[in-house]
């Protein structure tokens, strides 16, 4: 049986590191100095008073009408080629809204990212290689995880380990956590991988076991 990759959107094949630098420096949110890493900027502008809306407003901006300024990460093109080559099946299950409450332009998110994908080839053969019928967007984490079981994925890969931490995510999943080494204690039974290039060894390489469709 070949493999069945759902893989995670936002911070897991995209990065937003850049972008929320800019706009939380533009907004004076943050000091030149602070260094362009999402979680690093999160923890300080929560620090500040009513951190925790001033954060969703650059989390509004930069998944919205500055999607543009979005990065794909390193790896993630070879990897889906990869998999292309070697027949596995890849769908993309991200916790998506439609609109985010604090983006006073009310750009329509899911069509931000299926744009942003478009224009960085998720949909050309010399690309990613992916059609949009293998893009799914989910209101809620639950929905999300209940379309990982109904697409029968073999392996997750997400940068949030609290998917792998819901009650009804499925036990015969292989969870993927993409996070760096810092993230502290993992969950028993998932696999922490700090890169796409770990990525790729771990289906790819020598002990993969990965089986060709």
């Amino acid at each position: 049986m070949s493999s069945v990759i759902g893989i995670d959107f936002d911070n897991t094949l995209v990065t937003y590191d850049e972008s929320i630098y800019r706009f939380a420096l533009e907004r004076c949110l943050i000091q030149p100095e602070m260094e362009k890493n999402k979680k690093k900027i999160r923890d300080s502008i929560r620090q500040l008073i009513d951190g925790e809306n001033k954060w969703r407003t650059v989390q509004a901006a930069v998944y919205g009408p500055r999607m543009e300024e979005a990065q794909l990460i390193d790896g993630v093109k070879d990897f889906f080629q990869e998999c292309k080559h070697r027949g596995a099946k890849i769908y993309i299950v991200s916790h998506k809204t439609k609109y985010a409450s604090q983006d006073e332009t009310k750009t329509n998110l899911r069509e931000a990212a299926l744009w942003w994908m478009k224009i960085n080839k998720f949909f050309d053969s010399d690309g990613l290689g992916l059609r949009p019928n293998e893009i799914y967007f989910e209101a809620t984490l639950q929905e999300k995880i209940e379309r990982i079981k109904e697409l029968e994925c073999s392996h997750f890969i997400d940068d949030l380990e609290e998917t792998f931490n819901e009650d009804i995510f499925p036990n015969d999943v292989v969870k993927i956590l993409y996070a760096t080494r810092d993230a502290g204690k993992v969950l028993s039974g998932v696999c922490l991988l700090s890169s796409w290039e770990e990525i790729s060894e771990f289906f790819f390489g020598n002990n993969s076991g990965f089986e060709d469709a």
